[in-house]
């Protein structure tokens, strides 16, 4: 198949490059194709974050900047955009930008290598927030470079300099003439031709027709997982259908008992909407991977991936969840607990695609929490994830929902718990026989993140501290998180009561 034709702006101007390889990661073009050193490979893998660069979409009239790791990325994916890297950083007089001067003046770097990604995460939390006028707290800063890794300097000084963006007059990009380059851009080219290797339809009549008539191209949206097949599988693609430029599947509809989320919206975008009317949730979105990982990555790949340790999907079933499917033989529903058939199998036809998630909006009593358990604090893959919806009628329980992620093949709802506890009274006695069904409910493995004994004892451990939290009985952090350390596994529930917050 020929590759398509390949434009995007950068430093100023179009650029044009024919016969990109569909597999081609955006790193990759950097550096190897067009000699862009100040871009670092680390990981390749989107978990250092050495190779972040900032991309430029338009959105009504303006420029989107959003930070994305370009080791995962492909190439081709950028189509259209703009892309900003370390070394566009710098004024045309040599005078070094805001970001630039504050990594600087705070000593923020040692070795190095990890420096240019930091320095762009920081230029997107700039364009995005210091430019309109908004001053960057600890806490956000931390939030921008959680998908950011350093091995020398340190944190507090990077963290320093990003609280001190607003401290320097201002620095505006150009936005005007990228956006007149980008109008010169022809987005359809890799729409209309059905015999280009990177295929990147922009409606959904198109999507099916392409589909149907080649099912055994490789599905991309995000890439966050499938840049992973390429840079650690070696996989090779000739046929690449990329789903992301679908309107349909780009926006999110808010109803007044259902939030449709189309399937190529990303992570970052499908959150926002799902805080909307669950707050309790911020702190789970925001550990859930790394910032760049979440603007590249979208809510609909994370489902169809099917991985069992995705932790959208424990959270979306206990929500009752249902997705739609969609091919040209027409359209169907399924609530998203029956989706899976197995190990990263489920039921999508080979000629079909998932094009939304339907997730009903909460009622009045309902008490919602999801426990991520990982090694690290931010950008890391849990061991267990655990969610949980509860609602009370009187003292006993009118429902309840248990789903969770790292204990099976898939992630999977916790039926026979369910059923034990369903019309109980919510009591200790109760709490204590349902952490029982649960423990012996699943029989997870043991890997490099967790022993099989650890898991079924952080199930119970987290049912147990559910019950707490909805007695007020815990002064812990009720955001639904926690970050276990393997030497408190085996601490019984009953020691819990007042225990630091990182202890489920």
């Amino acid at each position: 198949m020929p590759h398509p034709l390949l434009q995007f702006v950068h430093a100023g101007r179009l650029v044009s490059l024919p016969g990109v390889p569909p597999t081609r990661t955006l790193l990759q073009l950097l550096r190897e194709d067009l000699a862009h050193s100040a871009t670092k490979e680390g990981c390749n893998e989107g978990d250092c974050g050495a190779c972040t660069v900032v991309l430029g979409e338009r959105q009504g009239g303006r420029l989107k900047y959003s930070t994305v790791n370009s080791c995962i990325r492909l190439a081709h994916s950028i189509h259209g955009m703009a892309l900003w890297t370390a070394a566009d950083l710098v004024q045309a007089d040599g005078t070094p930008h805001p970001v630039q001067q504050a990594l600087l003046e705070n000593h923020a770097s040692q070795c190095g290598f990890c420096t240019p990604g930091f320095a762009m995460s920081l230029f997107g939390l700039y364009q995005n927030q210091v430019l309109h006028g908004q001053a960057v707290s600890r806490a956000q800063a931390v939030q921008a470079l959680s998908g950011n890794l350093c091995r020398c300097t340190g944190y507090r000084p990077i963290l320093d300099a990003a609280q001190q963006l607003d401290q320097r007059p201002l620095v505006l990009q150009d936005e005007s003439n990228v956006l007149l380059l980008l109008e010169h851009i022809n987005e359809d080219s890799k729409a209309l031709d059905a015999n280009l290797s990177y295929k990147q339809p922009t409606d959904l009549n198109q999507l099916m027709a392409y589909r149907a008539a080649d099912p055994q191209a490789q599905l991309v949206a995000g890439c966050t997982d499938v840049g992973l097949w390429i840079n650690k599988g070696y996989r090779d693609y000739s046929s690449v259908l990329d789903v992301t430029r679908v309107d349909d599947m780009r926006q999110i509809e808010v109803g007044p008992d259902t939030v449709s989320i189309g399937a190529s919206v990303t992570l970052t975008d499908a959150f926002d909407a799902l805080l909307v009317d669950r707050s309790q949730l911020h702190s789970f979105v925001h550990r859930f991977a790394g910032l760049p990982v979440r603007n590249s990555g979208t809510l609909g790949g994370n489902i169809a991936n099917g991985s069992p340790i995705g932790d959208s999907m424990p959270l979306l079933m206990v929500l009752d969840t249902r997705i739609e499917l969609a091919s040209q033989r027409g359209t169907r529903t399924l609530a998203l607990d029956t989706f899976y058939t197995g190990y990263r199998q489920n039921r999508m036809a080979p000629d079909e695609v998932l094009t939304r998630i339907m997730v009903p909006r909460p009622t009045v009593n309902e008490f919602l929490r999801v426990y991520k358990i990982s090694k690290r604090q931010e950008d890391d893959i849990s061991a267990v994830c655990l969610a949980l919806r509860l609602e009370l009628q009187g003292d006993r329980v009118h429902s309840i929902s248990i789903a969770a992620g790292g204990v099976a093949a898939t992630p999977v709802r916790a039926s026979k718990t369910m059923a034990a506890m369903h019309g109980q009274p919510w009591t200790l006695a109760s709490i204590e026989r349902g952490v029982a069904v649960l423990r012996e409910e699943f029989s997870p493995i043991s890997d490099m993140r967790a022993s099989h004994h650890y898991r079924k004892q952080v199930l119970g451990n987290l049912l147990h501290r559910f019950w707490l939290e909805t007695q007020g009985q815990v002064d812990i952090a009720i955001d639904g998180l926690a970050l276990l350390d393997t030497a408190v596994a085996n601490v019984p529930p009953s020691d819990l009561k007042g225990a630091a917050h990182e202890f489920p």
